[in-house]
């Protein structure tokens, strides 16, 4: 629920603001191949509809941000691709595909192509918090919306650490993943919980 707030939270953004600046296409670009990858089971294996329903709002409407950042207009007058530069295919892609190879717990490709995404997922986010580093002065529904998107990686661990405990639950893989991607928003969450304290605008310190 709290990622599907963070992608509803990016929509009303927007929407009412009709601009994209500070949001950062490139990484809802990876997030549309992690669930096009992590999803293909929609094609052969049926759990819910609550299950299936929750696949497809989530490939649908990351491809409808694209969409929106990318070619409509007024919000993709506003796209700025020379700042959101971030080369994900050159940093991200290739490891993140050796990685599901060689860490598959078996060699089908759903299994390759599982792992492989939550893999990508774990650094995901980078596009996005590079692109607010340049920018350093963050819109509040952009700052809503990036740690709405923390928040739901971090119930993730909380729920991993549950279900170790109360069904003796391991998942290595699925552990790192979650565990690189929660450091990434590390320094992040400092800042907006700094800017929460003192009710001021999310304003990030000059990269180093």
């Amino acid at each position: 629920m709290l990622h599907l707030m963070s992608i509803l939270l990016l929509l009303w953004k927007l929407k009412k603001s009709k601009s994209c600046v500070g949001i950062s296409c490139r990484m809802q670009e990876c997030y549309a191949i992690v669930f096009c990858l992590r999803y293909l089971d929609l094609f052969y294996q049926f759990i819910s509809v609550y299950n299936t329903a929750m696949k497809v709002v989530f490939i649908s409407s990351t491809f409808y941000l694209i969409f929106l950042m990318r070619f409509q207009p007024p919000v993709s007058a506003t796209y700025d691709r020379t700042a959101d530069s971030f080369p994900y295919e050159q940093y991200l892609l290739g490891p993140a595909a050796v990685l599901g190879f060689i860490s598959a717990e078996e060699w089908s490709i759903p299994e390759i192509f599982w792992t492989a995404s939550i893999w990508l997922e774990s650094v995901s986010i980078l596009p996005q918090l590079i692109l607010l580093q340049q920018l350093r002065e963050v819109e509040n529904l952009t700052a809503e919306f990036v740690a709405t998107m923390g928040a739901y990686r971090f119930f993730y661990i909380l729920n991993w650490i549950y279900r170790y405990f109360a069904e003796g639950y391991v998942n290595w893989i699925g552990w790192l993943g979650g565990i690189v991607q929660t450091g990434l928003y590390v320094d992040f969450f400092y800042y907006y919980a700094m800017s929460k304290w003192y009710g001021q605008k999310l304003v990030l310190p000059l990269a180093t």
